[in-house]
């Protein structure tokens, strides 16, 4: 029994160590030949939106997803930067808009039927405008990190968001307003003006 316990306790301990470590991988070269399958849009979304075969079809989870890739001589820093861009990738999803302005200029040059010939100029300008967007809720779903041959890092971040009531946040909001007319600390306010005023009167009393 003994010796049953002490592999049990090796086993858990050699789990809990190569849980413990990330092995960060090399790039090989200068251009980046392996890239995640998730980064790629290859995801199961099942998975990735933390769904199991048991959910019921009326209370199907849904989420959508932003992914994002950033260099840095700093793994914070290039963590961060990726984060950032999956978060706009997500913030364009939910309200993105897209405005496009086209020019058009046409002039006839020449002085007779026969050597006239038309100047054109033509100019088009598409704008992708992401105002301020609530992207609240979000979460990680995958994340990669990879040295290149630079002795830089790379990171992939994958950010997903749960919609309606599967998003952790989704009632924060109503939160947010009762902290806005800071209800909690106006109720202390009054709890103390009203102790204060019982204990004048018992005051009086005397």
């Amino acid at each position: 029994m003994k010796y049953i316990m002490l592999i049990v306790i090796v086993s858990l301990l050699g789990a809990c160590s190569s849980m413990g470590n990330y092995k960060i991988k090399s790039e090989s070269g200068d251009v980046v030949n392996t890239v995640p399958k998730w980064y790629m849009a290859d995801i199961k979304e099942s998975r990735a939106c933390d769904t199991s075969m048991f959910t019921k079809k009326d209370d199907n989870k849904v989420c959508i997803y932003g992914m994002g890739t950033a260099v840095s001589p700093s793994l914070d820093l290039a963590v961060e930067k990726a984060k950032l861009k999956a978060k706009a990738e997500l913030a364009d999803l939910v309200k993105g808009e897209m405005n496009k302005q086209s020019k058009q200029y046409a002039k006839e040059v020449g002085s007779s039927a026969t050597n006239k010939q038309v100047a054109n100029d033509f100019e088009t300008v598409t704008v992708n405008e992401i105002k301020a967007t609530v992207v609240k809720g979000y979460e990680v779903f995958e994340q990669d990190v990879t040295l290149t041959v630079n002795g830089n890092y790379r990171a992939w971040v994958g950010l997903r968001l749960p919609l309606g009531e599967f998003n952790k946040l989704h009632n924060y909001k109503a939160e947010e307003i009762l902290n806005s007319y800071k209800v909690e600390e106006k109720s202390q306010e009054a709890y103390s003006n009203l102790m204060k005023e019982g204990s004048n009167e018992n005051r009086n009393i005397q």
